[in-house]
């Protein structure tokens, strides 16, 4: 296989450690070492809040590169790396899976599961992939055709692969599986396209298929052998009308969002939008098209049905509620609460009890003029009279992309704030009045005409610190554009986000106020974590733009990112600070350094790569970006 990266380590090499070198299991995943990140969310309870505090606000501005590594592949990049036992291991666009010495950046194996290049037209939103899963000495990642492959630790030799999809529909996976109980869980994509969506679970050993749970109904009203039978035939299908959903099995794809709560044994997961998405055309505008838009908890051994709540019933403007799932204990209105909250597409943060559903709170958390409130006696939403949208167009917030979407959130328990990556970007509807279904493509029932009329000043993206129990904004910190990443809390009372136009940030968790600022020279969508090696905290960002808002939002999408082929960058506090060590990406803007670093440059590279790091030569790289360390100028 040809591998291709470079990859610069610029602080001491360590011993390269034995990949997953222990059998990872759910106790450890539920309560994971101080120093380790085993899940997607760092544990089962999705808080992704760090417990490491050497990098904190009094020495977060001495961070500087420790090492990075570039990929071979220049879509998105969404993952978020799992560290055990000193190894990272993340995975890329196209499914690809890396693993490295988490305390030097030295390469151990990769694996490329050589996803056919066709597969990328199932796609809606990039070809990217969120990362890996962990048990029993495997690792175990969801590839975009829908495999689901478990991999040796040690070594990247694949041990089973099976497909979780039908081959020959439009599915694709690109959500990071689950961990549970022995148990391999993974949902898929595809609600634009005519797909029926489930989540399913495989034997961690053996890769056999344990159960699966159907979030739509079987259009033809019989059964499927499956988990979800039972409600299906009792409120799942009672709840869809007749229309063109039959054709294809009404979308409510699960493709990000599952999180298990140890306490009470159930799964908890985010299913997609109905398909198609104009409710007229898909049900005749007839019932709330059970399980699409809702959150659905499964008890983990059997994937029988608990309880769900729909966050949009009958949605017609794509509003998935696959975002991230958290839990946390809460105390509201004087009593202690074991809650599971979510800051939905459709613009509310909704908090929900985790062992009934039942509906605490939702609040606005940005502009939602789709609807008025959400009724708390019934949990549905009052919908505003211009929200249905018909032969005419309709301009709505949030648009498709959501208030937030995809990109992860964090807790912390030291200031009791939530982190979300939010943002408002317009939407505008209007009903396909020509539609006619179509295989293998997208069958949405809208006319996406009406998109061309979104504009850059239309779309706003924003750091908010929210709180959970009062429903109400602490603070935000604005940024230039929609489509930024996901966060990290950390007991150093730090939040850590990276921006769309290429930046890495750490923020006061309390203020807001900004600490420190790295460049590392694409836009970042995909959640920081920390770790710790050898009695030494880092931090690493997966950076490359792409995903949805990249390839579809048109001007509003394209500022700010010259370079996007993918990396993981990896930060610390240097031991000792001698000028070649320091290693900074931005290192022409970084104040004290400004003086040295462009005299570095312009004796050596300005008369090819131009005049404070840009050509007039369109092809030659603005290295105002660039991730090449200081140490490389200087030793010119």
């Amino acid at each position: 296989m040809k591998r291709m990266w470079r990859w610069v380590a610029v602080v001491g090499l360590g011993l390269v450690m034995a990949a997953c070198g222990r059998g990872i299991d759910g106790r450890q995943i539920a309560n994971p070492d101080a120093g380790e990140w085993l899940t997607y969310g760092r544990s089962y309870d999705e808080q992704r809040f760090a417990p490491l505090a050497d990098i904190n606000r009094g020495t977060v501005s001495r961070l500087g590169v420790a090492w990075w590594a570039e990929f071979d592949t220049d879509r998105g990049q969404e993952a978020t790396p799992l560290v055990a036992d000193g190894v990272l291991y993340t995975t890329t666009t196209w499914s690809k899976v890396y693993a490295f010495d988490a305390k030097t950046g030295k390469p151990l194996w990769s694996y490329d599961p050589q996803v056919p290049g066709e597969k990328g037209f199932d796609a809606c939103c990039d070809t990217v992939n969120r990362g890996v899963a962990l048990w029993g000495g495997r690792v175990y990642v969801a590839t975009l055709d829908g495999r689901l492959v478990a991999l040796d630790g040690k070594t990247g030799k694949v041990v089973w692969s099976v497909a979780t999809v039908d081959p020959k529909l439009p599915y694709t996976v690109t959500g990071a599986p689950q961990a549970i109980k022995g148990r391999i869980l993974i949902g898929n994509a595809g609600a634009e396209y005519p797909v029926r969506g489930y989540l399913s679970a495989y034997d961690a050993r053996t890769g056999k298929l344990d159960w699966r749970f159907h979030m739509t109904p079987n259009p033809t009203g019989a059964p499927d052998g499956a988990a979800s039978d039972a409600v299906m035939k009792t409120i799942g299908f009672p709840s869809w009308g007749e229309g063109a959903w039959k054709l294809g099995g009404g979308g409510a794809t699960p493709w990000d969002a599952i999180t298990y709560d140890t306490e009470s044994g159930l799964v908890f997961v985010g299913t997609g939008n109905a398909g198609p998405w104009n409710g007229s055309i898909r049900t005749g505008g007839k019932g709330d098209n059970l399980f699409a838009a809702s959150i659905v908890a499964l008890r983990a051994d059997t994937g029988a049905y608990a309880w769900h709540y729909q966050t949009t019933p009958r949605d017609d403007w794509d509003y998935d509620a696959v975002q991230h799932l958290m839990l946390a204990d809460l105390t509201i209105a004087g009593q202690p609460r074991r809650v599971v909250m979510q800051a939905n597409k459709n613009g509310f943060y909704y908090v929900l009890g985790a062992a009934d559903g039942k509906l605490i709170s939702a609040e606005k958390f940005v502009r939602a003029d789709w609807a008025e409130r959400i009724d708390l006696a019934t949990g549905r939403p009052v919908e505003t009279p211009q929200a249905r949208y018909g032969a005419q167009v309709v301009r709505l917030s949030p648009g498709p992309a959501g208030g937030h979407n995809w990109q992860p959130m964090a807790f912390s328990p030291k200031t009791g704030l939530v982190y979300v990556p939010a943002q408002e970007i317009l939407g505008v509807y209007r009903r396909n009045a020509g539609y006619k279904s179509r295989d293998g493509a997208w069958n949405t029932g809208t006319d996406f005409n009406a998109f061309s009329l979104l504009t850059p000043e239309l779309t706003s993206g924003f750091l908010l610190a929210w709180d959970p129990v009062r429903q109400k904004e602490a603070w935000r910190h604005p940024y230039a554009m929609a489509w930024n990443g996901g966060t990290l809390a950390t007991a150093g009372n730090l939040v850590f986000q990276g921006s769309a136009d290429g930046r890495f940030i750490a923020f006061d968790a309390t203020t807001g106020r900004e600490l420190w600022e790295a460049r590392v020279g694409t836009g970042i969508g995909a959640g920081p974590i920390t770790y710790n090696v050898d009695g030494k905290q880092y931090v690493t960002v997966v950076a490359g733009w792409g995903g949805a808002f990249a390839l579809g939002g048109g001007p509003a999408a394209s500022q700010g990112n010259s370079d996007t082929r993918g990396r993981v960058v990896t930060y610390t506090i240097p031991t000792d600070a001698p000028p070649t060590a320091k290693a900074v990406i931005d290192i022409m803007d970084k104040p004290g350094e400004l003086a040295e670093g462009g005299r570095l440059y312009h004796a050596n590279c300005a008369e090819c790569h131009g005049g404070g790091g840009v050509s007039g030569i369109k092809a030659i790289p603005d290295l105002r970006n660039t991730p090449l360390p200081y140490e490389a100028f200087d030793a010119v």
